[in-house]
Protein backbone atom coordinates (compact mmCIF):
# COMPACT_ATOMS: atom_id res chain seq x y z
CA UNK A 1 0.00 0.00 0.00
CA UNK A 2 1.45 3.13 -0.91
CA UNK A 3 0.65 6.50 1.60
CA UNK A 4 -0.65 9.24 -0.19
CA UNK A 5 -2.73 12.06 1.04
CA UNK A 6 -6.32 12.69 -1.14
CA UNK A 7 -5.62 15.10 -4.02
CA UNK A 8 -5.82 19.03 -3.15
CA UNK A 9 -5.05 18.30 0.47
CA UNK A 10 -1.92 18.36 2.45
CA UNK A 11 -0.40 17.87 6.22
CA UNK A 12 1.32 21.36 7.88
CA UNK A 13 4.34 20.19 9.67
CA UNK A 14 5.11 22.25 12.85
CA UNK A 15 7.04 24.58 11.15
CA UNK A 16 4.06 25.45 8.72
CA UNK A 17 1.66 25.08 11.29
CA UNK A 18 3.08 27.46 13.64
CA UNK A 19 3.47 30.43 10.77
CA UNK A 20 -0.35 29.17 10.31
CA UNK A 21 -1.61 29.64 14.14
CA UNK A 22 0.23 33.03 14.18
CA UNK A 23 -1.72 34.47 11.02
CA UNK A 24 -4.82 32.83 12.70
CA UNK A 25 -3.58 34.90 16.07
CA UNK A 26 -2.95 38.21 14.43
CA UNK A 27 -5.94 38.04 12.52
CA UNK A 28 -8.48 37.05 15.55
CA UNK A 29 -6.31 40.01 17.25
CA UNK A 30 -7.47 42.88 14.78
CA UNK A 31 -10.84 41.41 14.24
CA UNK A 32 -11.80 41.75 18.24
CA UNK A 33 -9.93 45.03 18.23
CA UNK A 34 -12.82 46.13 15.73
CA UNK A 35 -15.42 44.78 18.13
CA UNK A 36 -16.26 41.20 16.25
CA UNK A 37 -17.04 38.16 18.44
CA UNK A 38 -16.22 34.40 17.59
CA UNK A 39 -18.52 32.30 16.13
CA UNK A 40 -18.64 27.96 15.39
CA UNK A 41 -20.79 27.04 12.66
CA UNK A 42 -20.91 23.10 11.10
CA UNK A 43 -18.24 22.03 8.78
CA UNK A 44 -21.59 19.92 7.10
CA UNK A 45 -24.38 21.30 6.03
CA UNK A 46 -27.47 20.71 4.52
CA UNK A 47 -26.90 20.29 1.20
CA UNK A 48 -30.42 22.52 0.18
CA UNK A 49 -28.92 24.92 2.80
CA UNK A 50 -25.85 25.73 0.72
CA UNK A 51 -27.72 25.23 -2.89
CA UNK A 52 -30.56 27.58 -2.25
CA UNK A 53 -30.82 29.61 -5.53
CA UNK A 54 -30.40 32.44 -3.43
CA UNK A 55 -27.30 31.72 -2.17
CA UNK A 56 -24.31 30.83 -4.21
CA UNK A 57 -26.49 30.46 -7.08
CA UNK A 58 -26.95 26.69 -9.18
CA UNK A 59 -25.14 27.78 -11.80
CA UNK A 60 -22.22 28.98 -10.02
CA UNK A 61 -18.91 27.50 -10.28
CA UNK A 62 -18.79 26.98 -6.47
CA UNK A 63 -21.24 24.68 -6.04
CA UNK A 64 -20.30 22.26 -8.71
CA UNK A 65 -17.36 22.26 -6.68
CA UNK A 66 -18.93 21.68 -3.57
CA UNK A 67 -18.77 17.94 -1.41
CA UNK A 68 -21.61 16.21 -1.85
CA UNK A 69 -22.45 13.22 0.75
CA UNK A 70 -25.14 11.10 2.55
CA UNK A 71 -26.07 10.16 5.89
CA UNK A 72 -27.53 6.70 7.15
CA UNK A 73 -31.06 8.36 6.96
CA UNK A 74 -30.33 8.78 3.02
CA UNK A 75 -30.36 12.66 4.03
CA UNK A 76 -28.08 14.73 1.13
CA UNK A 77 -25.46 16.93 3.09
CA UNK A 78 -22.29 18.46 1.85
CA UNK A 79 -19.03 19.68 3.48
CA UNK A 80 -19.16 23.34 3.46
CA UNK A 81 -17.27 25.54 0.59
CA UNK A 82 -17.11 28.92 2.42
CA UNK A 83 -18.69 30.44 5.60
CA UNK A 84 -20.75 32.97 4.98
CA UNK A 85 -24.15 30.76 4.20
CA UNK A 86 -24.01 28.66 7.69
CA UNK A 87 -23.56 32.22 8.78
CA UNK A 88 -26.52 33.13 6.97
CA UNK A 89 -28.62 30.17 8.67
CA UNK A 90 -27.54 31.11 12.04
CA UNK A 91 -28.83 34.27 11.90
CA UNK A 92 -32.29 33.16 10.19
CA UNK A 93 -32.15 30.46 12.64
CA UNK A 94 -32.33 32.92 15.78
CA UNK A 95 -34.12 35.92 15.09
CA UNK A 96 -34.00 37.46 18.31
CA UNK A 97 -30.09 38.33 17.72
CA UNK A 98 -29.10 42.01 18.65
CA UNK A 99 -28.27 44.24 15.60
CA UNK A 100 -25.96 44.71 14.52
CA UNK A 101 -24.40 41.48 14.70
CA UNK A 102 -20.64 41.50 14.51
CA UNK A 103 -19.17 38.05 14.37
CA UNK A 104 -15.99 36.46 13.15
CA UNK A 105 -15.28 32.69 12.25
CA UNK A 106 -12.49 30.71 11.31
CA UNK A 107 -12.24 27.12 9.97
CA UNK A 108 -11.60 24.54 6.66
CA UNK A 109 -14.00 24.79 3.86
CA UNK A 110 -14.03 22.57 1.03
CA UNK A 111 -14.15 22.87 -2.55
CA UNK A 112 -13.53 19.96 -5.65
CA UNK A 113 -12.06 22.26 -8.07
CA UNK A 114 -8.71 22.95 -9.95
CA UNK A 115 -5.95 23.21 -7.93
CA UNK A 116 -2.96 25.44 -8.29
CA UNK A 117 -0.46 27.71 -6.29
CA UNK A 118 -3.00 29.44 -3.92
CA UNK A 119 -6.11 26.72 -4.67
CA UNK A 120 -6.31 23.66 -2.73
CA UNK A 121 -9.55 21.67 -1.63
CA UNK A 122 -9.67 21.96 2.02
CA UNK A 123 -8.55 25.22 3.16
CA UNK A 124 -9.34 27.75 5.75
CA UNK A 125 -11.10 30.51 5.56
CA UNK A 126 -11.40 33.51 7.89
CA UNK A 127 -14.44 34.99 7.86
CA UNK A 128 -15.45 38.78 9.49
CA UNK A 129 -18.67 39.82 8.85
CA UNK A 130 -21.69 42.39 9.88
CA UNK A 131 -25.08 41.80 9.87
CA UNK A 132 -27.96 44.31 10.07
CA UNK A 133 -26.16 47.67 9.19
CA UNK A 134 -26.84 49.19 5.49
CA UNK A 135 -24.57 52.34 5.78
CA UNK A 136 -21.18 52.12 3.71
CA UNK A 137 -19.81 52.38 6.80
CA UNK A 138 -19.92 48.74 7.88
CA UNK A 139 -17.93 48.38 4.16
CA UNK A 140 -15.43 50.67 5.09
CA UNK A 141 -14.58 48.92 8.63
CA UNK A 142 -14.25 45.77 6.93
CA UNK A 143 -11.60 47.14 4.07
CA UNK A 144 -10.01 48.81 7.08
CA UNK A 145 -9.92 45.38 8.76
CA UNK A 146 -7.93 44.09 5.51
CA UNK A 147 -6.15 46.94 5.82
CA UNK A 148 -4.61 46.55 9.43
CA UNK A 149 -4.15 42.69 9.11
CA UNK A 150 -2.41 43.19 5.89
CA UNK A 151 0.22 45.29 7.45
CA UNK A 152 0.61 43.36 10.21
CA UNK A 153 1.37 40.61 8.47
CA UNK A 154 3.77 42.94 6.44
CA UNK A 155 2.17 41.86 3.08
CA UNK A 156 2.35 44.65 0.52
CA UNK A 157 -1.39 44.28 -0.95
CA UNK A 158 -4.19 46.16 -3.09
CA UNK A 159 -8.11 45.84 -2.39
CA UNK A 160 -10.01 46.06 -5.78
CA UNK A 161 -13.42 47.12 -4.75
CA UNK A 162 -16.65 47.67 -7.51
CA UNK A 163 -20.26 47.17 -6.45
CA UNK A 164 -22.84 44.91 -8.08
CA UNK A 165 -25.65 47.48 -8.23
CA UNK A 166 -23.51 49.07 -10.92
CA UNK A 167 -22.51 45.89 -13.09
CA UNK A 168 -26.36 44.73 -12.97
CA UNK A 169 -27.37 48.34 -14.28
CA UNK A 170 -24.52 48.58 -16.77
CA UNK A 171 -25.68 44.69 -18.00
CA UNK A 172 -28.94 45.85 -18.25
CA UNK A 173 -27.90 48.78 -19.83
CA UNK A 174 -26.34 47.10 -22.58
CA UNK A 175 -29.31 44.26 -23.15
CA UNK A 176 -28.66 41.29 -20.85
CA UNK A 177 -31.37 39.66 -19.54
CA UNK A 178 -30.05 36.67 -17.70
CA UNK A 179 -27.45 38.66 -14.89
CA UNK A 180 -26.39 36.23 -12.73
CA UNK A 181 -25.36 34.02 -15.75
CA UNK A 182 -23.10 37.18 -17.33
CA UNK A 183 -21.62 38.03 -14.03
CA UNK A 184 -20.40 34.62 -13.46
CA UNK A 185 -18.85 34.97 -17.26
CA UNK A 186 -17.52 38.17 -16.47
CA UNK A 187 -16.05 36.79 -12.78
CA UNK A 188 -13.56 35.34 -15.50
CA UNK A 189 -12.14 38.52 -17.40
CA UNK A 190 -8.47 37.91 -15.27
CA UNK A 191 -8.27 34.41 -15.92
CA UNK A 192 -9.08 33.67 -19.60
CA UNK A 193 -9.28 37.65 -20.97
CA UNK A 194 -11.73 39.94 -22.57
CA UNK A 195 -11.19 37.09 -25.60
CA UNK A 196 -12.76 34.41 -23.04
CA UNK A 197 -15.35 36.06 -21.88
CA UNK A 198 -16.83 37.04 -24.69
CA UNK A 199 -16.73 33.67 -26.24
CA UNK A 200 -18.48 32.51 -23.24
CA UNK A 201 -21.39 35.41 -23.42
CA UNK A 202 -22.00 34.55 -26.61
CA UNK A 203 -22.47 30.39 -26.02
CA UNK A 204 -24.96 31.97 -23.81
CA UNK A 205 -26.66 33.71 -26.41
CA UNK A 206 -25.65 37.50 -26.32
CA UNK A 207 -25.31 39.31 -29.54
CA UNK A 208 -21.88 41.09 -30.65
CA UNK A 209 -23.39 44.31 -29.69
CA UNK A 210 -24.53 43.82 -26.69
CA UNK A 211 -21.34 42.96 -25.70
CA UNK A 212 -19.41 45.26 -27.21
CA UNK A 213 -21.76 47.78 -25.19
CA UNK A 214 -20.51 46.05 -22.47
CA UNK A 215 -17.12 46.52 -22.66
CA UNK A 216 -17.08 49.90 -23.76
CA UNK A 217 -17.81 50.69 -19.60
CA UNK A 218 -15.95 47.67 -17.96
CA UNK A 219 -12.72 48.34 -19.55
CA UNK A 220 -9.14 48.68 -17.92
CA UNK A 221 -8.34 52.37 -15.84
CA UNK A 222 -12.28 53.77 -16.16
CA UNK A 223 -12.62 55.62 -12.83
CA UNK A 224 -16.21 56.57 -11.28
CA UNK A 225 -16.42 60.04 -12.15
CA UNK A 226 -15.89 58.89 -16.11
CA UNK A 227 -18.81 56.52 -15.26
CA UNK A 228 -20.91 59.27 -13.67
CA UNK A 229 -21.55 60.93 -17.11
CA UNK A 230 -22.06 57.95 -19.11
CA UNK A 231 -23.98 55.78 -17.18
CA UNK A 232 -28.17 55.94 -17.93
CA UNK A 233 -29.57 53.36 -15.47
CA UNK A 234 -30.93 53.87 -12.21
CA UNK A 235 -29.50 50.74 -10.52
CA UNK A 236 -26.02 51.66 -11.46
CA UNK A 237 -26.31 55.17 -10.23
CA UNK A 238 -27.23 54.08 -6.91
CA UNK A 239 -23.81 51.77 -6.60
CA UNK A 240 -21.80 54.49 -8.25
CA UNK A 241 -23.39 56.99 -5.01
CA UNK A 242 -22.54 53.98 -2.49
CA UNK A 243 -19.24 54.01 -3.97
CA UNK A 244 -18.36 57.28 -3.63
CA UNK A 245 -19.61 56.94 -0.17
CA UNK A 246 -17.58 53.75 0.80
CA UNK A 247 -14.55 55.92 -0.69
CA UNK A 248 -15.19 59.22 1.05
CA UNK A 249 -15.20 56.98 4.93
CA UNK A 250 -12.26 55.18 3.34
CA UNK A 251 -10.30 58.76 3.17
CA UNK A 252 -10.90 59.55 7.02
CA UNK A 253 -10.00 56.14 7.76
CA UNK A 254 -6.39 56.64 6.03
CA UNK A 255 -7.07 53.45 4.41
CA UNK A 256 -5.10 53.93 0.74
CA UNK A 257 -4.79 50.62 -0.35
CA UNK A 258 -8.31 50.52 -1.98
CA UNK A 259 -8.79 51.21 -5.44
CA UNK A 260 -11.86 50.97 -7.85
CA UNK A 261 -12.02 47.85 -10.38
CA UNK A 262 -14.89 47.70 -12.56
CA UNK A 263 -14.32 44.19 -13.67
CA UNK A 264 -14.47 42.87 -10.42
CA UNK A 265 -17.65 40.90 -10.54
CA UNK A 266 -16.96 38.06 -8.26
CA UNK A 267 -19.01 34.60 -9.16
CA UNK A 268 -21.33 34.01 -6.21
CA UNK A 269 -24.87 35.02 -6.85
CA UNK A 270 -25.59 36.65 -3.16
CA UNK A 271 -23.73 39.47 -3.92
CA UNK A 272 -26.02 42.77 -3.95
CA UNK A 273 -23.94 45.66 -3.44
CA UNK A 274 -20.09 45.99 -2.61
CA UNK A 275 -17.76 43.52 -3.93
CA UNK A 276 -13.66 43.78 -3.05
CA UNK A 277 -10.45 41.12 -3.33
CA UNK A 278 -7.41 41.77 -2.30
CA UNK A 279 -3.94 40.98 -3.46
CA UNK A 280 -0.48 40.70 -2.66
CA UNK A 281 1.52 43.19 -5.31
CA UNK A 282 4.57 40.97 -5.71
CA UNK A 283 4.97 37.35 -5.38
CA UNK A 284 4.39 34.33 -7.23
CA UNK A 285 0.97 34.22 -5.64
CA UNK A 286 -1.82 35.28 -8.17
CA UNK A 287 -5.25 34.12 -6.15
CA UNK A 288 -6.86 36.94 -4.03
CA UNK A 289 -5.32 36.81 -0.27
CA UNK A 290 -8.95 37.66 0.60
CA UNK A 291 -12.23 38.80 -0.91
CA UNK A 292 -15.97 39.52 -0.01
CA UNK A 293 -18.76 42.02 -0.31
CA UNK A 294 -22.44 42.97 0.58
CA UNK A 295 -25.14 40.23 0.63
CA UNK A 296 -28.42 41.85 1.44
CA UNK A 297 -30.85 39.44 0.40
CA UNK A 298 -29.77 35.80 2.04
CA UNK A 299 -30.56 35.55 5.64
CA UNK A 300 -34.18 37.53 5.23
CA UNK A 301 -34.69 35.14 2.28
CA UNK A 302 -33.95 31.93 4.40
CA UNK A 303 -36.51 33.70 7.11
CA UNK A 304 -38.90 33.72 4.44
CA UNK A 305 -41.53 36.14 3.69
CA UNK A 306 -39.41 38.44 1.54
CA UNK A 307 -37.56 40.29 4.26
CA UNK A 308 -34.12 42.41 3.70
CA UNK A 309 -31.40 41.65 6.51
CA UNK A 310 -28.59 43.64 5.61
CA UNK A 311 -25.18 42.12 5.13
CA UNK A 312 -21.44 42.24 4.72
CA UNK A 313 -18.62 40.54 5.16
CA UNK A 314 -14.78 39.43 4.07
CA UNK A 315 -13.17 36.28 3.95
CA UNK A 316 -9.07 36.06 4.47
CA UNK A 317 -7.87 32.65 3.02
CA UNK A 318 -4.92 31.15 4.71
CA UNK A 319 -3.58 29.20 1.88
CA UNK A 320 -2.67 31.99 -0.26
CA UNK A 321 -1.66 34.42 2.49
CA UNK A 322 0.74 31.26 3.75
CA UNK A 323 2.01 31.28 0.29
CA UNK A 324 2.87 35.00 0.11
CA UNK A 325 4.63 35.00 3.69
CA UNK A 326 7.25 31.73 2.36
CA UNK A 327 7.71 32.44 -0.84
CA UNK A 328 11.34 31.97 -1.40
CA UNK A 329 12.22 31.39 2.77
CA UNK A 330 12.88 28.59 4.83
CA UNK A 331 10.97 27.96 8.20
CA UNK A 332 13.70 27.14 10.50
CA UNK A 333 10.84 27.45 13.53
CA UNK A 334 10.04 23.78 13.87
CA UNK A 335 8.51 24.12 18.13
CA UNK A 336 7.86 27.20 20.30
CA UNK A 337 10.28 26.12 22.78
CA UNK A 338 12.16 28.84 24.27
CA UNK A 339 14.31 27.00 26.74
CA UNK A 340 15.83 23.24 26.30
CA UNK A 341 16.50 21.93 29.77
CA UNK A 342 20.05 19.06 29.61
CA UNK A 343 20.73 17.39 32.75
CA UNK A 344 24.23 16.35 33.34
CA UNK A 345 23.90 13.53 36.14
CA UNK A 346 21.05 15.93 37.94
CA UNK A 347 17.79 14.60 36.30
CA UNK A 348 15.62 15.07 39.50
CA UNK A 349 17.30 18.78 40.00
CA UNK A 350 16.79 19.52 36.54
CA UNK A 351 12.92 18.56 36.65
CA UNK A 352 12.63 20.89 39.06
CA UNK A 353 13.74 23.93 37.43
CA UNK A 354 12.09 23.08 34.01
CA UNK A 355 8.83 23.05 36.30
CA UNK A 356 9.94 26.39 37.73
CA UNK A 357 10.48 27.71 34.15
CA UNK A 358 7.12 26.59 32.93
CA UNK A 359 5.07 28.08 36.54
CA UNK A 360 7.01 31.40 34.82
CA UNK A 361 5.28 31.04 31.47
CA UNK A 362 8.62 30.17 29.63
CA UNK A 363 7.59 27.01 27.40
CA UNK A 364 10.41 24.36 28.17
CA UNK A 365 11.74 21.06 27.16
CA UNK A 366 13.75 18.60 28.87
CA UNK A 367 16.14 16.18 27.15
CA UNK A 368 16.08 12.34 27.27
CA UNK A 369 19.34 11.93 25.13
CA UNK A 370 22.83 11.45 26.74
CA UNK A 371 25.83 13.57 25.52
CA UNK A 372 25.65 17.26 25.45
CA UNK A 373 26.87 17.90 21.84
CA UNK A 374 24.26 15.64 20.30
CA UNK A 375 21.65 17.61 22.50
CA UNK A 376 22.55 20.95 21.40
CA UNK A 377 22.40 19.78 17.87
CA UNK A 378 19.10 18.79 18.55
CA UNK A 379 18.06 21.68 19.89
CA UNK A 380 19.81 23.36 16.93
CA UNK A 381 17.82 21.36 14.33
CA UNK A 382 14.57 23.11 16.10
CA UNK A 383 15.39 26.45 16.11
CA UNK A 384 14.88 26.42 19.92
CA UNK A 385 16.67 29.88 21.47
CA UNK A 386 17.82 28.60 24.56
CA UNK A 387 19.89 25.70 25.95
CA UNK A 388 20.23 25.19 30.23
CA UNK A 389 22.71 23.01 30.76
CA UNK A 390 22.73 21.69 34.78
CA UNK A 391 25.84 19.71 36.09
CA UNK A 392 27.10 19.17 39.72
CA UNK A 393 29.14 22.11 39.77
CA UNK A 394 26.03 24.30 38.37
CA UNK A 395 24.14 22.99 41.41
CA UNK A 396 26.82 23.40 44.08
CA UNK A 397 26.68 27.71 42.69
CA UNK A 398 23.12 27.12 42.39
CA UNK A 399 23.02 28.83 39.29
CA UNK A 400 22.92 27.07 35.56
CA UNK A 401 24.47 27.37 32.40
CA UNK A 402 22.18 29.52 29.77
CA UNK A 403 23.59 28.88 26.19
CA UNK A 404 22.31 31.35 23.35
CA UNK A 405 22.26 29.04 20.51
CA UNK A 406 22.77 31.83 17.82
CA UNK A 407 25.38 33.85 19.13
CA UNK A 408 27.25 30.92 21.27
CA UNK A 409 27.24 32.93 24.27
CA UNK A 410 27.18 30.83 27.48
CA UNK A 411 26.39 32.56 31.06
CA UNK A 412 26.15 31.37 34.63
CA UNK A 413 22.90 32.18 35.90
CA UNK A 414 20.52 32.15 38.64
CA UNK A 415 16.69 30.71 37.47
CA UNK A 416 14.65 33.89 37.67
CA UNK A 417 17.79 35.79 35.53
CA UNK A 418 17.32 32.94 33.06
CA UNK A 419 13.36 33.86 33.09
CA UNK A 420 14.49 37.75 32.70
CA UNK A 421 16.76 36.87 29.82
CA UNK A 422 14.20 34.78 27.69
CA UNK A 423 11.43 37.05 28.32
Amino acid sequence: MELQTAKGVKDYPPEEKILKNEVVDTLKKVFELYGFAPLETPIIERYETLAAKFGAGAGSDVLKETFKLTDQGKRKLALRFELTTSLARFVAMNPNLKMPFKRYELGPVFRDGPIKSGRVRQFWQCDVDTIGVSSMLADAELLAIADAVFKKLKIDSVMKVNNRKLLNGILEQAGFKKKDDALIAIDKLEKVGKKGVTAELKEKGYSEKQIKDFFSLVKPGIGIEELKDKVRNEEAKKGLEELEELFSYLKIMKVSSVQFEISLARGLGYYTGTVFEAFAKKGAVSSSLAGGGRWDNMIGNFMGGGREIPAVGIAFGLVPIMETLTAGKELKKKTLTQVYVIPINTVEQSLKVVQELREEGVPCDFSTKKGVSKNLEYANSLGIPYVVIIGEKELKEKKVLLRDMESGQESLLSVKDVVKKVR
